[in-house]
């Protein structure tokens, strides 16, 4: 007997398209921002590769792409499927904002490469200064970031009640 097939995801909404677009406009790679708007708009919040292709109209080789970028920065998870070869890919269980936030080292690690390069240039030169600003804004994002996502967490709690 074979098992029941899921219909094929529909193609994503034009809003997650808009969304995609933003992020993307905003410095975020284009077919991850597309995946990762699939990933939200889809109902269980996971697709296997091949759904997240036909939700885009993508090849298989930009699924795997943007997968492996989703991946790489903590946005998404690969799980694979009892019985299956093919793996979902998910959305984590936390709030998907919330996760990367707690778990991304970038800003950690612009506030280091750019104290770096600003102990490269020379002192008092106002290349150094607009580094020195940067590698301050840096950590300062470093340091309020757990304490926001606290403040976040709060909120959210409180307007579900």
């Amino acid at each position: 007997m074979t098992p029941p097939q899921t219909p094929p995801p529909a193609r994503i909404p034009p809003s997650a398209e808009t969304s995609a677009a933003v992020m993307t406009a905003a410095g975020f790679p284009k077919m991850p921002a597309r995946a990762l708007m699939a990933l939200l708009a889809s109902e269980e919040g996971a697709l296997t590769a091949t759904e997240l292709g036909e939700a885009l109209g993508a090849s298989p080789a930009a699924v795997s792409g943007a997968v492996r970028y989703l991946q790489q920065v903590g946005f998404i998870h690969r799980v694979s499927q009892p019985g299956s070869r093919r793996d979902r890919y998910e959305l984590p269980e936390d709030a998907w904002y919330v996760a990367s936030m707690r778990q991304n080292p970038v800003y950690e690690k612009l506030a280091g490469i750019s104290t770096a390069m600003a102990s490269e240039l020379p002192e008092g030169s106002a290349a150094r200064s607009r580094v020195e600003d940067m590698a301050h804004f840096y950590r300062f994002l470093v340091e309020r970031m757990p304490r926001l996502m606290d403040e976040w967490e709060a909120e959210r709690a409180a307007a579900s009640g």
